[in-house]
């Protein structure tokens, strides 16, 4: 074990002193090279992850065969809580897009430590209404809101936190694409359109946001 604690912020921020002292003292380490897979769609899964260093992308397949990129989660971001009270299939697929270190907490280990600690199943408890909530989030936006909304949204969200303008975002069209379910050629045209506009400016290999204010309305759905 390391010196590293569990993450204060994301789905541990209210969670209390008792559990992230639990998780820790169960934790054990991975380490991934970038672009190595964790787990992929359809795997059985039995652990929760604590992201230490490193990001990794959660993608899907979608009915047509291409790959839906959902989410980039950075240090401090927890993932896999469900499978803590019930065990089953991952919902996604992981990757390491860089060199990455987790630690994995596995569902038996919780669950002994509950049985003997019921009070600590509240917080677990919280901690699974929480993911349920954001991947409710994450559909809604996929299925009823427009291309240059979802766009905005997701280029706010895998902006640097803390970031001030003008912020680089070193993602590609076609990846950005991926992200949003669109096609290169859908995201390409309101990108530049943005670009005419000034709220952001191409770079080779991603883009850089020049006006935050802008986006964020670009990313509220009255305002398309």
């Amino acid at each position: 074990m390391t010196a590293h604690r569990m993450p204060e912020s994301g789905f541990l921020s209210n969670a209390s002193a008792d559990l992230k002292k639990m998780l820790a003292n169960l934790a054990t380490e991975i380490s991934l090279a970038p672009g190595e897979v964790l787990f992929e769609q359809g795997d059985e899964g039995d652990a929760l992850y604590a992201i230490i260093t490193g990001a990794v992308e959660f993608s899907v397949l979608a009915l047509d065969g291409r790959k839906l990129t959902l989410d980039v989660m950075r240090p401090g971001a927890l993932f896999g809580e469900i499978t803590l009270f019930e065990p089953g299939g991952r919902t996604a697929t992981a990757t390491a897009t860089e060199a990455t270190l987790l630690w994995r907490v596995r569902h038996p280990d919780v669950l002994a430590q509950i049985r003997q600690r019921p009070d600590l199943a509240v917080d677990m408890i919280h901690l699974a209404g929480q993911r349920m909530r954001w991947m409710g989030r994450q559909l809604n936006e996929q299925v009823f809101l427009p291309l240059p909304t979802r766009l905005a949204r997701k280029v706010q969200h895998l902006a640097p936190d803390g970031a001030q303008p003008p912020c680089k975002l070193e993602l590609s069209q076609a990846e950005l694409a991926e992200f949003v379910g669109a096609t290169r050629e859908a995201v390409s045209k309101i990108l530049s359109s943005w670009k005419r506009d000034g709220v952001i400016q191409s770079t080779r290999g991603g883009l850089v946001i020049l006006d935050w204010n802008a986006l964020s309305l670009l990313a509220e759905p009255d305002q398309i």
